[in-house]
């Protein structure tokens, strides 16, 4: 008889045990922070950059992408850029590094460090970014090249 009082009892205090837990679940989903304005999808100019349009992409986790017609660049091709961006105050600064190839030769030539800051407003960005470039053994070869950055956010229609 004791096993059979002891199911009685477990059986009530699992059940109650599962929705405290969906209950701490909900609310914790209720106050989850606000994403940051910068999350999403963006088209981003760069006037005096070789080619000067960019798709931006900014993940809520911190990580971002970055992409350009790989034929904007007559003397080099480049990867997508990866990279980081945080919150610093009322801006948002980061850093993305591209790995670039010699259009002839196909070998690789060096990496692109690009940092930036903007600050978001609405639907646009505004700020400005730096470039570094290195060489295949690492010694800086070009930079720093200063470059404005305005850009839009894609939204759907």
């Amino acid at each position: 008889m004791a096993s059979y009082h002891y199911l009685q009892l477990a059986i009530p205090m699992r059940k109650n045990g599962l929705a405290a837990i969906g209950v701490a679940g909900v609310l914790a989903c209720a106050t989850s922070p606000k994403p940051s304005p910068i999350v999403g999808v963006w088209v981003v100019r760069h006037s005096s950059a070789p080619f000067q349009y960019h798709m931006y992409v900014f993940n809520g986790d911190g990580t971002m992408q970055q992409a350009n017609p790989d034929a904007g660049n007559a003397r080099t091709s480049d990867s997508d850029g990866k990279g980081i961006w945080a919150v610093d105050g009322d801006s948002i600064r980061g850093k993305w590094v591209e790995i670039r190839a010699d259009r002839e030769t196909h070998g690789y030539i060096g990496r692109g460090e690009i940092s930036f800051a903007v600050a978001v407003k609405g639907d646009s960005l505004n700020g400005g970014a730096s470039a570094q470039f290195y060489d295949a053994g690492g010694a800086p070869s070009d930079g720093p090249i200063v470059v404005d950055m305005t850009g839009n956010r894609v939204k759907l229609p």
